[in-house]
């Protein structure tokens, strides 16, 4: 059952999603709303021109900061400083940067202006964050997403440089701030990292821990 949300701040039980992770449509993305929902394990998802959609997927794609996964290329390029991470220094860059960067198998985006908005309102409210990733003063990758109780529930990235938006992750991972990185569905890029499924309770454990 997919439950129609109206302007009361309130969503059903995650547990009640559909399996692709369907839980609900309507509302709006507001501040409160939006923290409400990242609070109880819950996304939005839609395309332009689309109701808004939110998702409580069944199985969270997600990273242990201390399973994540370093090639031995990328140890070098780590070693090597090619790049500067700063946080939260170019948040608009970063999600501007991410919806326009191309997808595979996606004609359009998914982070419509209305969605930069609502996330660059989180921002300035202390709930959005951003990774930026630098190489000689140029913005070369980047990630942004929320944080809840010392997880960071990761949006989205982008990359310009190879390696960038690796460099990014990585070091979210080492950062002793956050204890479980979300990157809500899997692929296979993510899952090379490893990233890996666990189940929607043991997600929401951790979120309310």
């Amino acid at each position: 059952m997919i439950f129609r949300l109206t302007k009361e701040l309130i969503f059903p039980d995650p547990s009640l999603a559909e399996p692709d992770g369907l839980l609900a449509i309507g509302g709006d993305l507001g501040r409160e709303r939006l923290v409400l929902a990242y609070q109880n394990g819950i996304f939005p998802w839609f395309s332009e021109g689309d109701p808004v959609c939110w998702y409580a997927p069944h199985e969270r794609c997600v990273i242990f900061p201390d399973k994540v996964k370093i090639s031995k290329s990328m140890r070098k390029v780590l070693a090597d400083e090619l790049f500067t991470v700063t946080m939260d220094t170019a948040f608009e860059e970063v999600i501007v940067n991410c919806a326009q960067s191309p997808r595979k198998g996606q004609d359009g985006t998914w982070i419509t202006t209305e969605m930069q908005d609502a996330y660059i309102d989180l921002h300035e409210n202390g709930w959005a964050h951003s990774v930026e990733v630098w190489h000689n003063g140029v913005l070369a990758g980047g990630l942004y997403g929320l944080e809840i109780n010392g997880v960071f529930c990761g949006e989205s990235m982008f990359s310009r440089m190879s390696n960038a938006s690796k460099t990014a992750l990585i070091w979210l991972c080492r950062n002793p701030a956050y204890h479980l990185i979300d990157c809500q569905l899997p692929n296979d890029h993510l899952l090379s990292l490893g990233a890996e499924m666990i189940s929607q309770e043991e997600y929401l454990t951790i979120l309310e821990s």
